[in-house]
């Protein structure tokens, strides 16, 4: 079975350049397990890889569609399987990094994603158009009225999996909660899972939102906003629909600014739980511990010669 190495970790952690020391050791190539790094007008606050960090080590599902063009897991499925088969034909590691838990566990673990092949536009723009007329609480009170037990598993505002939700609960006629019965390994996987101290965390965060800030993100932001009536999928990623206040003369841009640095926090908090209740993982701190890419090393290391 094909080994597979998995990193995973809450928003500026550090994922990123951690990944790339270790895949240089590891003779690795990286698999974006990221939602939104696939689009290619979006960059800065979708914090890809830098065309940097790309020549040091080969990248796959980055840049692959427009943010005008619907992508869906299964989408991400089918590609990742596609990219993990070349790497593996090369001799070399696959390596699946990213902080979408659900993405990463539906291609580690085969998840039941209720979808059938050329899924349902009609069915994903009608709940697009729901969210996008009434609001995420509104669109999590639907899903609560046909599946309460899965929404009590997903957070109002993560209106991306309750999205997801609604349209495998129309598609299949079957609640999205009876759905992940079985699970099977696709591969012989490892999860290092990257954590620190939460103040850490946040403060990198702040960091990182002001460094974007620097780089242009407003800008990009902006282009989002004047296509929101174009595309859907984008606007659910962290660092966009906090502007859109601004940009509607609603807010000043250091409150907006305030409230994407909030919004990635909890982003961050949501997806520490996800990965310490849905993944087998072991977890390491890349920040305050000097020897951490030493500890992971050995961890591979052993689960290689396996």
């Amino acid at each position: 079975m094909q080994k597979v190495l998995a990193i995973v970790g809450p928003t500026a952690i550090g994922k990123t350049s951690l990944a790339i020391t270790l895949a240089k050791q590891l003779s690795g190539e990286i698999v974006s397990g990221d939602s939104m790094q696939v689009y290619r007008e979006v960059a800065i606050g979708t914090a890809k890889a830098t065309p940097q960090e790309q020549k040091q080590v080969k990248h796959y599902l980055v840049d692959t569609r427009s943010i005008f063009e619907p992508y869906s897991v299964k989408d991400f499925v089918d590609q990742a399987e596609a990219a993990i088969q070349q790497i593996g034909q090369q001799e070399k590691l696959p390596m699946l990094v990213g902080g979408t838990g659900f993405y990463v566990n539906a291609l580690l673990n085969q998840l039941q994603l209720g979808e059938k092949s050329g899924h349902n536009s009609a069915i994903d723009n009608k709940w697009q158009a729901y969210l996008l007329a009434n609001g995420e609480q509104k669109l999590w009170q639907e899903l609560n009225m046909r599946d309460s037990e899965a929404a009590s598993k997903i957070a109002p505002q993560n209106s991306r999996r309750v999205l997801r939700a609604l349209t495998v609960i129309e598609r299949t006629g079957q609640q999205f909660s009876k759905q992940q019965t079985e699970i099977k390994p696709r591969y012989d996987y490892l999860i290092i899972g990257l954590n620190s101290e939460r103040s850490e965390i946040y403060r990198r965060i702040d960091l990182r939102v002001d460094q974007m800030m620097d780089q242009g993100m407003l800008k990009e932001a902006e282009f989002v906003y004047q296509n929101r009536q174009r595309e859907y999928q984008i606007l659910q990623a962290i660092g966009y629909k906090e502007f859109f206040p601004y940009f509607e003369g609603e807010k000043s841009l250091a409150d907006c600014v305030t409230q994407l640095k909030m919004a990635s926090r909890h982003y961050a908090k949501r997806q520490l739980t996800y990965f310490r209740h849905q993944l087998p993982l072991t977890f390491f701190d890349p920040l305050n511990d000097p020897d951490c890419i030493k500890k992971i090393l050995e961890k591979v290391e052993e689960w290689l010669n396996e």
